[in-house]
């Protein structure tokens, strides 16, 4: 059974996502996102149904998740979806960015804009001698986060290994030359020639087996 709407003002939403390992789920276009958001908020664009059912998947439904977009459309739209889907409970922002923005609460990433990996820094680090492993993801993509313990120990396993960072928020570039269209995206070289690739969450012993450690 689905549970009741909740929405709350931008004050209790603030003050709700302050809590320890809050999940903070934005449902805006990664332009919009780009322009500033809440704090620790992953992101997945509700109007591309790919998307958001790919991420949407690596929330906790047994946890709370708070919810905006920039005015309130999306988010109730993702958010009855998410209640008819299992999500014990799901907390609307009110009014979305606009309203966080009209009570003068600040945003994060509004100046963090930075330049671009460019294609031939990419290939300089990713034509090395041995085996180097590109790591296509954004700290705000939900399957990248829960990756992230994965790679830690993939790489303290394999000192080895030479890791290359390409931001999926803001290397373009790069993700166009490679073809990589799915966050994460993880593409494997042995001596600067690719010898394997994955896309989306992987467990450590096919990170391993993808790489022949």
């Amino acid at each position: 059974m689905a549970q009741e709407r909740q929405e709350v003002d931008a004050a209790e939403f603030d003050k709700d996502i302050q809590q320890p390992d809050a999940q903070v789920f934005d449902v805006r276009t990664a332009g919009e996102f780009s322009t500033g958001h809440l704090p620790h908020a992953l992101q997945a664009d509700y109007t591309k149904k790919e998307e958001f059912m790919d991420r949407v998947q690596y929330l906790d439904k047994k946890k709370t998740v708070y919810i905006y977009c920039l005015s309130g459309g999306r988010s109730t739209a993702a958010a009855k979806w998410m209640r008819e889907h299992g999500f014990t409970e799901v907390v609307e922002l009110d009014g979305g960015i606009n309203a966080w923005k009209r009570a003068g609460k600040q945003l994060e990433g509004v100046a963090e804009k930075k330049p671009q990996l460019t294609i031939a820094d990419y290939n300089n680090a990713v034509h090395a001698k041995g085996m180097v492993l590109t790591d296509v993801g954004a700290t705000w993509c939900p399957p990248c986060k829960q990756m992230e313990p994965v790679l830690e120990k993939f790489f303290q396993k394999h000192p080895q290994v030479k890791k290359v960072l390409v931001d999926g928020g803001n290397d373009q570039d790069v993700m166009k030359s490679v073809d990589a269209t799915k966050l994460p995206t993880f593409i494997l070289y042995k001596d600067g020639k690719e010898v394997a690739r994955k896309e989306g969450v992987v467990e450590l012993a096919e990170l391993e087996k993808l790489a022949g450690l």
